[in-house]
């Protein structure tokens, strides 16, 4: 980063500065008198809307005639602070991105309003407009100057763009009758629900966010080598990731796990710090984020030597007859908590069969008095997928976890087992391994299609994977 002072503006016009007193510096008379002049003009021919705009508009009236008269609010959210005067990369609000179709290009403080009119709304996209050259804005605030970040967005262009009437974030007035999304529970839960079953556009654009998380999954593999010779092995497979999702993508869609030996067995284990020694493990769990904002999430476990030992291999193939299992119950009409049930007779069914458990597997399975084997596999089995890792997450439970399957939900699949490094309630040789296979799943007519299939997931295509690339 620059480390170029923020100078500060002496006169009447000059913006608010947000930089300490202790780096802002006055400009001298020369720059002011000239940095106003000498520029060409800029483009003003507006750009063709963007591909998901209809999409976005569909999703905008399915929201005003939810709510009529009352006045909405979404906003896209505001820049964090990482630390002292540097910011987090900023990332819109689900809710707003999906009904106004900005993904990675969203500014900060925008507010998508809807104003009631009649039987409907009158919606309007606020966000701030690019400084004119002649105010000291432009120039001066490293936060939204375009001399600082570069250009920013035209009001004109981003209507073209979007399909959606734009006004200054100055003309916007909030209300103390506003339903906002984030603060109003009814209006929050709805937004969700909405996102439940995908469109055409959504669909596509998590195939798409699949395609490029398998790329980055052959890259992981291919660096293996040199994940193993470095002391902080996670930490290459991370980066190595990392560089797929922010070529082909925005970004990654989540923390990455790199998860090696015993840390597999940390569902969430995102320090990835530690080696990655052959005869171990390695879970890695990822999603691209494309520029739309949609992600995958995907989980391999890779043996690093490309070899699975027997109990490794027992284990993983466990996990696998765990997850066809839930394939095989994902259809349309059965509930959403039916997948999950299915992988967990698996699951309890095989750990009883290894002498794990004080009880039978029935027993295990049974709602009130059971659970033993959930100490081998603690999370749930799916959850929904789209613009957010785990969309839909404020819808009621009634519509996602007791909810009816529907063609058109996408969702993961992904059962493990974990058994800690210290856990004595399991045989010394099954210690420290953990195993997770994630499939993204799109409900069809007549049962789900696994849209990460090319990603190999059996012990031998694992194994035959490891041998061509690495």
């Amino acid at each position: 980063m620059s480390d170029t002072e923020t100078a500060a503006e002496p006169r009447a016009d000059a913006a608010e500065q947000t930089t300490p007193a202790n780096r802002r510096q006055p400009f001298p008379r020369g720059f002011l008198d000239t940095i106003s002049t000498g520029w060409a003009p800029r483009p003003d021919s507006p750009p063709p809307a963007r591909e998901q705009a209809p999409h976005a508009a569909r999703r905008r009236a399915a929201v005003s005639a939810a709510f009529p008269g009352k006045r909405l609010v979404v906003p896209a959210g505001s820049l964090k602070q990482r630390s002292n005067d540097t910011d987090y990369p900023f990332r819109a609000h689900s809710a707003f991105s999906h009904l106004t179709g900005w993904g990675s290009d969203a500014e900060p403080d925008s507010v998508l309003v809807f104003e009631p009119v009649g039987d409907g709304h009158a919606v309007t996209l606020h966000f701030r407009e690019r400084a004119d050259r002649t105010t000291a804005e432009f120039y001066s605030d490293a936060s939204i100057g375009e001399f600082w970040i570069g250009p920013r967005p035209a009001l004109a262009g981003v209507a073209a763009d979007l399909g959606v009437a734009t006004a200054h974030i100055d003309a916007f007035e909030p209300s103390g009758d506003d339903l906002v999304v984030g603060e109003d529970e009814e209006l929050t839960r709805f937004v969700s629900e909405l996102r439940l079953v995908k469109d055409e556009y959504e669909i596509a654009q998590l195939r798409a966010a699949v395609a490029a998380t398998a790329k980055g999954f052959d890259d992981i593999v291919r660096e293996l080598p040199a994940a193993i010779e470095h002391a902080r092995g996670e930490r290459v497979v991370e980066s190595v990731f990392h560089r797929r999702a922010r070529s082909d993508g925005n970004g990654e869609g989540y923390d990455t796990i790199a998860a090696s030996g015993p840390h597999a067995c940390y569902l969430h284990w995102t320090h990835n710090d530690g080696t990655v020694v052959p005869g171990d493990l390695i879970l890695v769990d990822a999603g691209v984020e494309l520029d739309s904002l949609y992600t995958a999430d995907i989980t391999r476990t890779i043996p690093v030597s490309g070899r699975f030992s027997d109990v490794q291999r027992t284990v993983y193939e466990t996990v696998r007859e765990a997850a066809d299992a839930a394939f095989a119950a994902a259809r349309p009409g059965v509930k959403f908590r039916a997948v999950h049930e299915a992988a967990m007779k698996v699951i309890a069914a095989r750990v009883a069969e290894w002498g794990l458990l004080p009880v039978t597997a029935d027993e295990a399975l049974d709602a009130n008095s059971g659970g033993q084997h959930r100490r081998y596999m603690v999370h749930g089995t799916s959850h929904h997928l789209g613009i957010d890792v785990h969309d839909c997450a404020q819808a009621r439970r009634e519509m996602y976890y007791d909810g009816v399957l529907e063609p058109g939900m996408v969702f993961t699949i992904e059962p493990g087992l974990y058994f800690q490094i210290d856990d004595l309630t399991v045989p010394e040789e099954y210690r420290g391994i953990g195993v997770r296979i994630e499939d993204d799943v799109l409900v069809t007519r007549d049962g789900v299609e696994n849209l990460s299939a090319a990603i190999p997931r059996t012990a031998d295509e694992v194994e035959a994977w490891v041998a061509r690339l690495a």
